[in-house]
């Protein structure tokens, strides 16, 4: 997959929803934040991390030092400045040695681990902003999959969202996918790990690929994705309470 070419395409897409929305209306799935709150968050988190990049950072930056990172008050400059800051990400990391690491999130990683990041943070943004306008939120099959399993690396790495002995199954119906579209995760007395393996968990979780997305992110309940939940529901659902981030 190419990241580079998927993050200008989700920034450009996030961009136009922005473009058609009332500022100050309301994000649900984003708590207490409005259109134009969410926008300078995705705008401003490129950059941010661009400045990790060109810094060669090894301790996290504060977002309020981000270099340009406030939007223009104009409409198409703000909008400018948000894909203008995507392609700036991309710059950076191709000008940068690929054996230097900086800071992330899970530890010292080579800067292009950043891209792939933003590109699933840009893919739920804009689900955000979809499913506030009412709109369907859809993904290519192979994209969103790849978010759920970057999203549980970044869990995974940051913590033990399940506890001991237990196992949760997520099972991705789109039949293209084939064995990618399966995820077990485990806490065992090695730690806790995931595999694309099939396998009965203590609670598994199924449906198409996009609404397993919304529902391990937490902008459906399982109930409004239409996701089947098998097993112990409690194990689901402390999965999601131990996940915020």
């Amino acid at each position: 997959m190419d990241f580079r070419a998927v993050l200008l395409e989700q920034t450009r897409s996030f961009g136009e929803l922005v473009r058609a929305a009332d500022p100050a209306a309301p994000v649900p799935t984003c708590p207490g934040w409005t259109f134009k709150q969410l926008f300078r968050h995705v705008g401003r988190g490129n950059r941010w991390c661009t400045q990790i990049i060109e810094d060669r950072r090894i301790q996290p930056l504060d977002p309020r030092e981000v270099r340009d990172g406030k939007p223009p008050e104009d409409l198409d400059a703000a909008i400018d400045w948000l894909n203008e800051g995507a392609q700036e990400l991309i710059d950076a990391v191709e000008r940068i040695d690929t054996r230097t690491k900086v800071w992330t999130f899970v530890g010292p990683r080579i800067p292009g681990w950043w891209i792939r990041r933003r590109v699933h943070e840009q893919t739920v943004h804009r689900a955000d902003a979809e499913l506030a306008l009412g709109n369907e939120f859809t993904l290519p099959a192979d994209l969103a999959a790849d978010g759920i399993s970057e999203w549980i690396d970044l869990a995974t790495a940051r913590g033990a969202p399940l506890e001991r002995g237990q196992t949760l199954h997520l099972h991705a119906t789109d039949e293209e996918l084939g064995p990618t579209g399966e995820w077990t995760i485990v806490h065992d007395e090695g730690g806790i790990s995931w595999s694309h393996a099939h396998g009965k968990g203590d609670v598994a979780v199924r449906g198409r690929v996009v609404d397993l997305l919304l529902g391990i992110t937490r902008r459906r309940t399982a109930a409004e994705a239409g996701l089947e939940i098998f097993g112990d529901t409690g194990v689901w659902d402390g999965w999601l309470t131990r996940t915020p981030f």
